[in-house]
């Protein structure tokens, strides 16, 4: 379904049942929800499921460049839980979607009834730096070249499947283990996606967000879970405990063999992990 954000209007599928709605954001930018595949479905039994295609990409409809900003991601977020006459609602956001998920956690503090931040990073000197740092000594040194073009190519992405096959070409770098053969099903799961490459093109050349929400994070009231692969070369763990320590009472939890596609690496922990975490609230 379309839902009227005020501007433009968003893209959500939804799956499952329930009084508690869970807002799934996915990562990139520039992607789409296909990206979550089947892996969150499970929830389904325990919340109504929507997964949305943020501003400007995938099906959601086309705005403006200038409201391409976490700023307005998040008032997206909480203009679509108005539109749909949410109650009560908890935002989960991975990767790009968890940068989003953030800034709505420290601006509209206590509407949602909770967070879950997933390899996520509450600033860019707890960002790019790392990602720099892993693009120089990533193995097997047979793929560095081919990870390191697929970063450098973001930049001028101009079509779909330009998109297509950076992101094919920088799987390896997201799983803790470079020939995982689950990069094949996330492959299949976005066989449909519709990518965004103005979007992707506009971050890449302009900071992915430039999250900056690390002296806020004291102001969040909802219940926050933080969740984090131990080998991410995208957002530390060093990051998630950067986010760990400045909300009140948020939880971490640690996924000790995934890098930065933890809901496929580890997704019947991912899955247990936010379970309890919705069972509480």
């Amino acid at each position: 379904m379309l839902v009227d954000v005020g501007d433009t209007r968003l893209n959500v599928e939804e799956r499952g049942a329930g009084d508690l709605a869970l807002i799934a954001l996915h990562g990139g930018p520039g992607l789409d929800h296909t990206m979550f595949g089947e892996w969150l479905d499970p929830l389904g039994d325990a919340c109504r499921l929507l997964l949305v295609d943020e501003r400007a990409q995938g099906r959601s409809e086309p705005s403006s460049p200038e409201t391409w900003t976490l700023d307005q991601h998040a008032r997206d977020v909480d203009a679509l839980a108005t539109a749909l006459g949410l109650e009560r609602y908890v935002v989960l956001g991975h990767s790009f979607g968890a940068f989003i998920a953030l800034q709505h956690a420290v601006d509209l503090s206590g509407r949602p009834t909770g967070t879950v931040i997933s390899s996520g990073a509450p600033s860019e000197r707890l960002l790019m730096g790392h990602v720099e740092r892993e693009l120089e000594r990533f193995e097997p040194v047979e793929l560095r070249e081919q990870v390191q073009a697929s970063w450098a190519r973001e930049a001028d992405a101009r079509t779909q499947d330009e998109v297509r096959a950076l992101l094919d070409d920088q799987l390896p770098f997201h799983f803790a283990d470079p020939h995982d053969p689950r990069m094949d099903e996330m492959r299949a799961a976005m066989a449909g996606a519709v990518y965004a490459p103005d979007v992707l093109r506009a971050a890449a050349t302009d900071g992915y967000g430039h999250i900056e929400v690390e002296d806020r994070l004291g102001d969040v009231r909802q219940p926050v879970l933080v969740l984090a692969g131990r080998h991410d070369r995208t957002c530390s763990v060093q990051a998630a405990e950067a986010i760990a320590r400045g909300i009140p009472e948020a939880e971490l939890v640690v996924f000790e063999r995934s890098g930065h596609m933890t809901f496929v690496e580890e997704s019947g922990a991912y899955v247990a992990a936010v379970r309890r975490f919705l069972a509480r609230l």
